[in-house]
């Protein structure tokens, strides 16, 4: 095993973080890494804009949920998906780009290029001894936060990422056995899910119960459908159409 595999292999989120900034070399080399990820078609429909501000990163630790570790960390990421800067280009080529810029699919591109950009980041990261924690808690409130970052129409910021040297390390969780998620040659009848989540569940209680000494042992099917039994974030879909996404 590589060592590029096993820095995978040991990922878990880090939620304290030390003060110390990360420096202008290490950014760089982080940014880099993200760009050298695959992206649809070259088009490269995503930005990152680092926050440094102190008052700004607080503003941002509120709106996604009042986490602090959104501002105390070595470095804070947002990943957008991206697509104002085609409208540029489309401006200087005398073509329009609006149809393909509204359309659905090229907002999954946008969100798949985004995504893409932000793995590599994160990998990179561990890579060099830092820890990472992805924030989807920005879409808590995503129009105040594009508000924040002065983000335009056709710009949409996915999730954030912290970055810095830990403080502590989390427990690895347990993932679904590789049979709960791995099928070959077409997908598997609703029997072998079950099988496969009455196992992974009795894992994920034992992982529980031991890091809470015996307080929590809650299920993955449990805590998932509880999850799932409403509705979040109901502003996702007027605010994408009012920003420029998914209107054909």
């Amino acid at each position: 095993m590589n060592e590029t595999i096993k820095t995978m292999l040991e990922h878990r989120s880090i939620r304290s973080f030390s003060s110390e900034p990360l420096n202008e070399e290490t950014i760089t080399t982080l940014v880099e890494a993200a760009q050298a990820a695959s992206t649809s078609s070259y088009v490269q429909a995503y930005s990152i804009i680092g926050v440094t501000d102190d008052a700004m990163k607080q503003e941002l630790a509120a709106l996604a949920g009042n986490q602090p570790y959104v501002a105390e960390n070595g470095h804070f990421f947002v990943f957008c998906a991206d697509f104002h800067r085609h409208k540029i280009a489309g401006e200087i080529e005398d073509v329009s780009v609006d149809d393909a810029v509204r359309s659905t699919e090229k907002f999954i591109v946008g969100l798949t290029d985004a995504t893409l950009a932000a793995q590599n980041c994160a990998l990179a990261a561990e890579s060099m001894g830092l820890g990472i924690c992805y924030i989807g808690g920005i879409r808590n409130n995503i129009q105040a936060v594009s508000d924040v970052l002065g983000l335009p129409d056709h710009v949409m910021p996915v999730f954030g990422l912290c970055v810095g040297y830990p403080e502590n390390h989390s427990d690895k969780k347990p993932r679904l056995p590789k049979g709960g998620i791995y099928f070959e040659n077409g997908y598997p009848e609703d029997d072998a899910h079950r099988a496969s989540l009455k196992e992974y569940n009795a894992v994920v209680s034992a992982y529980y119960e031991q890091r809470t000494g015996g307080s929590r042992a809650d299920t993955w099917t449990s805590q998932i459908t509880g999850m799932l039994s409403s509705v979040k974030r109901e502003h996702m879909k007027s605010y994408l159409e009012e920003r420029g996404f998914i209107n054909l």
